[in-house]
């Protein structure tokens, strides 16, 4: 084979696209960098919260994570369901502090307040419902007793977060949870 033709066959990249590429990677260098300009280095520390200025938009106010809430009619299940699959695949048990919702997920702790009487009670969503239209949330027979709802009533649901310490005492406090030491009765 002749060399010649590999040669002329095989043309090397003009300058315009060397200085295209050229280009191209320097604004990409350059772009990389202007975006750490954001991100303090290991060098200078982070400022801390001292350090910021009181102002309009760094208040705690704007830094407080919003709260779920939801304001309806609610009603409860009891003997009929009584020992039926939930939509978690436990029993259900109309004595314990559960509850149907259409769309938390399952899990999720709620502290539901009836707005006739102020009382309220926690509640873990084990089941999906309610299948009446109009109704934001099933209670528990247990639930609904706690809460001196007869029937139906209107009520105003909240999630307990983990970081809402209140809530989160007051759910502790409702769960009654048994003693497995006493000192006292060790010591007689």
């Amino acid at each position: 084979m002749n060399s010649t033709y590999f040669r002329t066959a095989r043309k090397r990249p003009s300058l315009s696209v060397q200085r295209f590429g050229a280009s191209v990677l320097m604004m990409g260098l350059a772009l990389s960098a202007s975006a750490r300009d954001g991100v303090p280095s290991l060098k200078e520390p982070a400022p801390s919260i001292k350090d910021q200025k009181p102002d309009s938009q760094n208040t705690p106010a704007a830094h407080k994570p919003r709260r779920w809430l939801q304001v309806g009619v609610a009603s409860w299940y009891g003997s009929h369901f009584q020992g039926r699959k939930t939509a978690t695949g436990e029993q259900f048990d109309m004595n314990m502090m559960t509850c149907a919702h259409p769309t938390l997920p399952m899990g999720t702790w709620l502290r539901v307040t009836n707005l006739k009487n102020r009382r309220t009670a926690f509640v873990r969503v084990n089941d999906r419902g309610p299948v009446i239209d109009g109704r934001i949330i099933d209670l528990s027979y247990a639930a609904a007793r706690t809460l001196g709802l007869a029937g139906i009533g209107k009520v105003k649901l909240e999630t307990v977060r983990e970081s809402d310490p209140i809530l989160a005492t007051a759910l502790i406090a409702q769960l009654q949870v048994p003693v497995l030491f006493d000192p006292e009765s060790m010591a007689r």
